[in-house]
């Protein structure tokens, strides 16, 4: 009997499922501290000292990012990506100091959504009628979020909102870069190129910041490192389709660490909301998965004793 092609891996579901739970702890415990702080340090400056330190933890694991050197084209989408990234941080910093947790980590499912309109426009990425409608109903669950009309939109909200699209196009750059570098790379020059890109907004607003300020911005740093590489274990060990429906769970306990830490009201329109989106991003990941099957699914004569 013929093999069958190494492009169809037979994938441990459960393996990449328990990875992206605990990919999604890691998070919350980035959000609860990040909450924790507040507003006590202003978030360009908490978002550079949370970068910086991230880059020194990655230092030792960065040699063979500056090996071959690159080109201007690379260095100037290395810079593109590393601003807008660094936009997208300083904006998330700030609605998390101003609004509850669990709005935070629900509005933040909406970068799929621009990550998929962006395939789409800058890619050449099919947006067939079924990808369309899921973004329709993304957005919708947006509005059930920020009720505008029945609610004041308020800047921490309007904040979160912006994040998403800035945090798609560094998605977007980094597939791109991928193409011609090694994902070791692409990380490594996103954390050079972010801190480089929160140190003037940093500069504008320093203050001194305690110890215990950096302890914390620190722990954020270990949490967050942690949290990308469970991740990325997650997502080798199984397709986006059976491991993205586990990211509601994140909501789940940023609404139980809200309400039970924070004394956050539990808001019924936020989990609903939320619950939408995650649905429109898990049906969309569920059609990439069935038509990345499809393009590596050897023709029946490779299959035949």
């Amino acid at each position: 009997m013929t093999a069958l092609p190494q492009t169809l891996p037979v994938g441990r579901p459960w393996v990449g499922i328990g990875w992206m739970v605990v990919t999604g702890l890691m998070f919350v415990c980035v959000t609860g501290i990040v909450r924790y702080i507040g507003s006590d340090v202003p978030a360009a400056q908490a978002a550079f000292i949370r970068y910086i330190i991230g880059l020194l933890i990655m230092l030792p694991f960065m040699g063979e990012v500056f090996k071959g050197g690159f080109s201007g084209k690379i260095i100037t989408l290395y810079s593109i990506r590393g601003f807008c990234h660094a936009l997208g941080v300083i904006l998330w910093f700030y609605a998390m100091a101003r609004i509850p947790i669990a709005e935070v980590t629900a509005i933040g499912y909406l970068a799929p959504i621009y990550i998929a309109i962006g395939a789409a426009i800058f890619l050449g990425e099919k947006l067939a009628a079924r990808r369309i409608l899921a973004i329709v109903a993304a957005f919708i669950g947006a509005m059930v979020i920020l009720r505008p009309g029945f609610q004041e939109i308020s800047n921490g909200q309007m904040a979160q909102v912006i994040s998403a699209p800035l945090f798609a196009v560094s998605y977007l750059l980094a597939k791109r870069l991928s193409m011609e570098a090694n994902p070791a790379v692409v990380v490594g020059m996103l954390s050079v190129f972010v801190t480089l890109g929160l140190a003037p907004f940093a500069y504008a607003v320093w203050i001194p910041p305690t110890w215990s300020d950096v302890m914390w911005l620190g722990l954020v740093a270990v949490f967050a490192t942690i949290g990308h590489f469970t991740m990325t274990k997650a997502l080798s060990a199984a397709p986006l389709a059976v491991t993205q429906p586990v990211t509601f769970l994140q909501l789940v306990w940023a609404t139980l660490l809200g309400a039970l830490v924070f004394g956050e009201a539990v808001d019924i329109w936020v989990l609903t909301g939320g619950g939408i989106i995650i649905a429109a991003v898990s049906f969309i990941s569920y059609r990439e998965w069935v038509l990345s099957r499809r393009q590596s699914t050897p023709p029946a004569a490779a299959i035949k004793s």
